[in-house]
């Protein structure tokens, strides 16, 4: 089984329909870590577009829980909070219904699936080694798949100590026997300094994990964002992946 591992999103329609071309015809379910939300200029269209796609499971990000008032917009950053605030009043029926229904974490197929970790799914960012290695023993089986932090990573245990490993673009990756937490990056907006949409593809059959990127229209999301009156920063950003 080949798995569309994708992660925030963050309404950002373009980017989401770069992946979806560029990853046509290498898979047959897609998996989403949470935050369809948040940020960008096309909720609701993001939303629609993703639950188009085969046996989709989906996780509640941290700005999914926030937009259908499970969480108080007082816990983001201006800029967030902002954004958060005019997500709330776009926001459809049907896609506030969806949103609300979504889980924080999910094990499927063996594989822990959780927003931004396992230890604590909505909130946590691993962002290096020591960090994931205190949330191994909460993964079930050999796979972890989380996303929050907007940076692809990989992170593996051989059952004594914890290590990243470098992600590359160009080849797949060969999952061995020992636990790995993957993140895929983000679709819609980046943070690791590359502006392109980040994406993987998981194989359970051949146990192995692929990062992809891909170009889209940057400008025609900033002009969308622009003409929704979305705080200039987020805009600014996804010109450099920051």
């Amino acid at each position: 089984m080949r798995i569309l591992v994708i992660a925030d999103i963050h309404a950002n329609l373009h980017a989401l329909e770069a992946v979806l071309k560029d990853a046509k015809d290498s898979y047959d379910v897609a998996w989403c870590l949470g935050d369809i939300v948040g940020y960008g200029p096309d909720p609701n269209e993001c939303i629609q577009m993703v639950r188009g796609l085969p046996e989709f499971v989906c996780l509640s990000g941290n700005h999914d829980h926030a937009t259908v008032g499970n969480v108080s917009l007082s816990t983001f950053n201006l800029i967030a909070y902002q954004a958060l605030q005019w997500t709330q009043n776009v926001l459809n029926t049907e896609s506030h219904q969806y949103l609300d229904k979504l889980k924080s974490t999910i094990i499927i197929k063996g594989v822990t699936l959780a927003h931004g970790s396992p230890n604590n799914p909505l909130w946590e960012y691993l962002t290096d080694a020591n960090v994931a290695d205190q949330n191994f023993a909460n993964t079930q089986g050999n796979l972890c798949l989380v996303g929050h932090t907007h940076i692809p990573r990989i992170f593996s245990h051989d059952g004594i100590e914890c290590n990243e490993i470098a992600v590359h673009t160009t080849r797949s990756f060969n999952l061995f026997e020992r636990q790995y937490i993957l993140n895929p990056g983000s679709v819609g907006q980046p943070r690791d300094h590359n502006p392109l949409a980040a994406y993987g593809v998981l194989d359970l059959a051949e146990n192995s994990w692929q990062q992809l990127r891909v170009a889209y229209d940057i400008r025609a999301t900033q002009d969308r964002m622009v003409i929704e009156q979305l705080p200039e920063e987020l805009i600014m950003r996804l010109s450099f992946g920051m």
